[in-house]
């Protein structure tokens, strides 16, 4: 199948230059300010991306040097990385939740020269950092600054809205376009790190495009990027958003909105009415709580033609006969529950894509059996990043797909996920070590452990680090039991342990509700949650013993990554004493 503008050169920005030209008017980004949404065009999106390629070139910024792009996710955003990329040199996108000493380690480790940030509390974070050093001298700030922001001495602060005021509007983005060779590095993402300091990940136009051909061919099978609306909800900083939520929709012709925040996510869907969203599955779990809170509380008949459609829809995918009484109640439910569930996304939803992370096969088939579709998939930085994932017409909610077009995947002798094709990236910068350690003969080694069955469908078992060894020897995968956990409503986060120990043990976040009951009670709705779970494990992956915690995981604490994985080694730091006092319990 020929993907858009199949045979032409893999560099994002003449891809995006392209499809300017052939539909100049059409809206491309959209923001909300002041209360309105408002777009740019193609046309538009270039001009700016033009004025701002310019001003960097003039700044003396050449081919190849880094430059630092941090802020919440905008149309600015979006500019700024096809600016960087146009004139040759490397996106370097940060978190907006990195701590100052984050931000130190990355501009120092990056060896970036110029930084282009949001105002605020990024901006003042970034600022009190490069007052320290003496590598940047120029800052470009996408807002105009607070009265009492004091930039540093050391360098020259540019603000975009007077860059786009007085530049000239006329000048081609041909003029200032650097012809970047495919193989060469256009990014350079640090990845998110659930242990120790990120390694930077060189990803290239080719891998990039690779990726974006893929999904195309992906998507073209369900026709769902025709007419394409993306609501854009993970940070642009995320490899994940980076190609599936800005790249791709630039060269499917479509429109991605900015959500306002994770707060305004439910009214940012029945205003969008997007096509498509990508994110992790923790949305999913949050969705999941919100909707069977809210029928919870109804109650009555609404509950259980509710919790029918759900059954009746669950017993179809697992392509089990409805009886003729089901059938006919099953099509009243598409009419009385499924369809209003789909409205509360827009109404105009084709998929949800769920990545990032294992999402819970309950919580995946729960919004299936509702006709809301979910195609789960699996992916890494270092493979630009989608390597597999479910299509739109053959959905097996429990694996995480097939590999996609052009990647190719085989197991390893002791089980680990091997992936090799175009998507894959240059390599770790200024890290040939970890390079020559997770790239081997051309193969990635995700450091996944997984099953590849007859049909190409893979699932992942574990994380071949994270891997508990009890004292006795047998490997445990903590996220299949944490899974387990998490599927109770009254449990919100966990984290099990038990590395060189007999048993597990585990930290448990209840449930906010939960949370705000008594002691006598809370103790009970978590033993019972649980009980409920350690029912569903083999005697090796039970929990005996458990703490409750008062603090969840947060980015903010630093016990979460910015795409909301544990860090299992800070939270077992942290609460050391606490996990060894659960040993020293006698066996009930």
């Amino acid at each position: 199948m020929l993907t858009p503008f199949s045979g032409q050169p893999a560099h994002l920005v003449k891809r995006f230059k392209e499809q300017s030209r052939l539909t100049p008017e059409k809206l491309l980004f959209f923001e909300k300010q002041d209360d309105k949404w408002s777009g740019l065009t193609y046309a538009q999106s270039e001009t700016r991306i033009t004025q701002l390629a310019f001003y960097m070139a003039e700044l003396g910024l050449m081919p190849g040097e880094h430059v630092l792009l941090c802020a919440e996710n905008r149309i600015d955003w979006a500019v700024a990385d096809l600016a960087i990329m146009a004139i040759g040199c490397v996106v370097v996108p940060a978190y907006t939740t990195n701590t100052e000493d984050d931000h130190a380690w990355l501009i120092d480790h990056s060896q970036v020269k110029l930084v282009i940030c949001g105002a605020g509390k990024v901006g003042d974070s970034l600022a009190r950092v490069l007052y320290e050093q003496d590598s940047v001298a120029n800052m470009i700030m996408m807002d105009q600054a607070a009265a009492e922001f004091q930039g540093p001495k050391n360098i020259t602060v540019h603000f975009l809205h007077d860059i786009y005021a007085c530049s000239d509007t006329e000048r081609k983005l041909d003029e200032i376009l650097h012809d970047t060779p495919e193989t060469e590095p256009c990014c350079l993402i640090y990845t998110s790190g659930t242990g120790g300091r990120p390694k930077g990940v060189l990803l290239t136009h080719k891998s990039i495009q690779a990726n974006i051909d893929a999904a195309y061919i992906l998507l073209a099978e369900g026709a769902a990027q025709h007419d394409a609306v993306f609501l854009s909800i993970l940070p642009l900083s995320h490899s994940y958003e980076h190609t599936a939520g800005l790249h791709l929709p630039i060269q499917l012709a479509a429109e991605v909105w900015y959500c306002e925040g994770r707060d305004k996510i439910a009214a940012n869907l029945t205003e969008v009415k997007p096509t498509l969203m990508t994110a992790v599955p923790r949305l999913y779990e949050l969705l999941h709580d919100r909707i069977t809170k809210g029928v919870t509380a109804k109650g009555g008949l609404s509950a259980y033609l509710f919790w029918k459609a759900v059954t009746l829809g669950r017993k179809k995918l697992l392509e089990q006969t409805l009886t003729v009484p089901e059938a006919v109640l099953d099509k009243c439910l598409d009419l009385l529950i499924r369809k209003k569930v789909r409205q509360r996304f827009g109404g105009r939803l084709a998929f949800f894509v769920s990545g990032g992370a294992a999402l819970n096969p309950d919580i995946g088939s729960f919004f299936l059996s509702l006709g809301v579709n979910i195609l789960q998939g699996y992916g890494q930085t270092e493979a630009s990043p989608l390597i597999s994932a479910n299509r739109p017409g053959q959905i097996r909610i429990e694996t995480v797909g097939p590999a996609v077009d052009g990647v190719e995947i085989k197991l390893a002798a002791d089980g680990e996920l091997l992936a090799r094709g175009a998507c894959l990236m240059n390599g770790y910068w200024r890290n040939q070590e970890a390079t020559a350690e997770t790239i081997i003969n051309g193969w990635l080694h995700t450091g996944d452990l997984a099953q590849i069955d007859a049909d190409g469908f893979v699932t992942i078992t574990g994380r071949k680090k994270e891997m508990i060894v009890n004292s006795g020897g047998e490997n445990i995968a903590p996220s299949r039991v944490e899974a387990e956990f998490i599927a109770q409503p009254e449990i919100a986060q966990i984290l099990v342990y038990g590395d060189g120990r007999p048993y597990l043990v585990a930290l448990i976040v209840p449930s906010v509700e939960v949370r705000t009951a008594t002691e006598s009670a809370k103790k009970q709705k978590v033993s019972d949650a649980v009980r409920n779970a350690n029912g569903r494990l083999s005697g090796l992956e039970r929990v005996r013993h458990f703490v409750i915690l008062d603090e969840e995981f947060t980015i903010e604490n630093s016990m979460l990554t910015p795409t909301l994985k544990v860090r299992r080694h800070v939270v077992s730091n942290v609460y050391k004493s606490k996990l060894d006092e659960l040993y020293r319990r006698k066996k009930k």
